[in-house]
Parts: structure tokens; C-alpha cells; sequence
């Protein structure tokens, strides 16, 4: 496995970011709560990471930009660690996802509507009085 011409072993920490791109300082929080398991280092202290850690963090990535939580990617990630997943499980947790994505969906567009209508009643002028700071001061919760 390999990421242009880094070899996905005796990774040091930067080289797994570059390979991942992922954030060296968001590797180091993976690892310090548990989602990313820390790798055994090399005689001189380096860490070593491999191909596992690049595909774990792949993985991580992957969840999180589909908006799963780290509590969900911890889920995602016992079912896969305990190899005792069934797809089952995955789908329940993806469906229960999914929905929360869609009640997100919901929440924005009435966000977006409320926005909308604000902006419009905004002159935009070189004035003190604006709309959108009294909307603000003044719109009930949605």
C-alpha cells in the first residue's frame, strides 16, 4: 500500500500525514482518544506507523466526512475491531445516521429561510439601523 512515493511502513507521524492528509495535530487527538492506536516506535523513539495505521485513519476520515460522530466512528470501529460485525449492525447505525443527516437538512433550511427573509429586509445602506442585528435581538428560538 502506498500513497506516491512514501511505502505505508516505518511511517513516521508526518509521513502518515502526508499519506492520509490528515492533520498531523488531529492524528495525535485520534490517537490520545483511543481511535487511532498508538504505534510502537523504532530503536531511536520515532513512532512507527504501517499501513494499518494508514487505512484505520483513511477510515476515520472517511466516517467523519460523512458526518458520523466519533462516538458513531467509535461504533463503526468496535464492530470492525471485535470482527464480530454483522452488516446488520452497520445498517442500523447508518440508518440512524442517515436520519439524523435528514433532520439536519430540515433544521438548515428553516435556517436558510429565516436568513433569506432577514437579508431582504435589510436595507444595506451606510446606516446604523440594520434588520438583520434586529432579527437578531429579536427572533424567537427555531
Amino acid at each position: 500500500m502506498e500513497n506516491g512515493n512514501i511505502p505505508a511502513k516505518n511511517l513516521r507521524r508526518v509521513d502518515l500525514s502526508r499519506a492520509t492528509g490528515c492533520n498531523i495535530e488531529t492524528i495525535r487527538y485520534y490517537e490520545n482518544i483511543g481511535v487511532l492506536p498508538e504505534p510502537p516506535r523504532n530503536p531511536n523513539g520515532y513512532r512507527c506507523y504501517d499501513g494499518v495505521h494508514v487505512s484505520r485513519l483513511n477510515f476515520i476520515m472517511r466516517a467523519r466526512d460523512l458526518g458520523f460522530s466519533l462516538d458513531e466512528v467509535r461504533s463503526l470501529l468496535a464492530l470492525v475491531d471485535g470482527g464480530i460485525n454483522t452488516c446488520a449492525e452497520v445498517q442500523k447505525l447508518a440508518q440512524d445516521h442517515v436520519m439524523n443527516v435528514r433532520a439536519k437538512i430540515v433544521d438548515l433550511g428553516r435556517i436558510e429561510s429565516v436568513l433569506s427573509e432577514t437579508i431582504a429586509k435589510c436595507s444595506g445602506e451606510d446606516v446604523p439601523e440594520c434588520a438583520v442585528i434586529d432579527s437578531l435581538n429579536s427572533v424567537p428560538k427555531l
